[in-house]
């Protein structure tokens, strides 16, 4: 009976979920305990909240910021997503001031990059689906063509791309690639494996000179598809002329043009962008085509550079097909990584 009393004493008088709560409290008392008749709170972190009020405004204004100068626009819509990072640093120091302005201001640039990319944190990811497509930028000096061949296979693909193909390895990536992938095809410095048979391969003029881009009707067993491979021009950024990015953004219209007057309904594009879904430069391809990744996916998906991901400049874009799920393939010898994606290529859009 006094070990009964004991215990009951001890209790607290509460259930499991009132000492957490009665522990929260206990804790934020802790710290606005030298908050409290502090009138300085309000005054100080004043820098902390413009930048807050910044970072919010770039994000929430990105199409607005000029191209003229050094494409800083588009610059600045590449690593867009990285602006979140201010936001636990401007937290730490609006807790270290005791700013109560400064944590304020933080409401902003939380709500913009949640309504921007909260989307992308989600996982997206479904199953079924009838193909599987993955495109991979290979590095035209990549030591181990044919163990880079053989892992992206190992992802079970139906249609694969490969970029940067340079001419002495062609040979290579296709004995590397022969008993998965009965059918291919090389334009230029990129290619299509598929399972199923191709017709109608041709090159895609992108106004360079030479030839980066392909395209093929894969008769899947759904019905025929148009699948796009595209190698953008690269883009520098360079202390004295910004994101030179002219030649990538001349490539992007011609390859939008040509898959504007696509004649199939279902399209799959597959390649290095060397550009984001947010890069306002790339509009002629992304008005009019679903990101797989953005739809269905799980996360950001980088893929450039492959040592530490920062950018996902490698894409797989669908119009009149349904993505299913995305995902980024394991690390091979290249500086991209490879990424794949399935699809429903029969959709209610497109069987009716």
């Amino acid at each position: 009976m006094a070990q009964q009393a004991y215990l009951t004493e001890t209790d607290d008088g509460g259930s499991g979920p009132e000492r957490s709560e009665n522990r929260i409290r206990r804790l934020l008392d802790r710290l606005l305990r030298g908050w409290r008749g502090d009138r300085r709170i309000w005054r100080r972190g004043i820098v902390s909240a413009v930048l807050a009020v910044l970072a919010a405004l770039v994000m929430l204004l990105h199409s607005h910021i000029p191209n003229r100068v050094g494409n800083l626009g588009s610059l600045t819509e590449t690593f867009l997503p990285w602006l979140g990072l201010l936001v636990p640093v401007l937290l730490v120091v609006a807790l270290v001031r005791k700013s109560a302005t400064a944590l304020i201001a933080l409401v902003l640039p939380v709500a913009v990059w949640l309504n921007l990319f909260g989307g992308l944190v989600t996982d997206k990811t479904g199953g079924g689906g009838d193909l599987t497509v993955a495109t991979h930028n290979v590095n035209a000096d990549n030591p181990d063509p044919t163990g880079t061949a053989r892992q992206v296979a190992a992802s079970g693909a139906d249609v694969l791309a490969l970029e940067e193909l340079k001419a002495a390895a062609v040979p290579v990536y296709e004995r590397a690639l022969a008993s998965a992938y009965k059918y291919h095809a090389v334009e230029g410095t990129v290619g299509v494996w598929s399972k199923y048979p191709l017709s109608d391969v041709r090159p895609v003029d992108l106004r360079l000179g030479w030839t980066r881009a392909l395209r093929a009707t894969v008769a899947t067993p759904e019905g025929p598809l148009a699948v796009y491979v595209a190698h953008m021009p690269s883009v520098r950024v360079k202390l004295n002329a910004g994101f030179t990015a002219q030649q990538r953004d001349h490539s992007a219209t011609a390859l939008g043009t040509a898959i504007a007057h696509e004649e199939l309904e279902r399209v799959v594009l597959l390649g290095d962008l060397n550009g984001t879904m947010n890069d306002r430069s790339l509009g002629a391809v992304t008005s009019q085509m679903r990101s797989t990744q953005g739809a269905a996916g799980s996360g950001f998906g980088f893929s450039w550079p492959a040592s530490f991901p920062l950018a996902r400049i490698d894409q797989i874009m669908v119009r009149g097909v349904e993505p299913v799920s995305s995902w980024t393939l394991p690390r091979t010898d290249s500086d991209h990584l490879p990424i794949a994606a399935r699809v429903k290529v029969t959709t209610s859009a497109t069987s009716s």
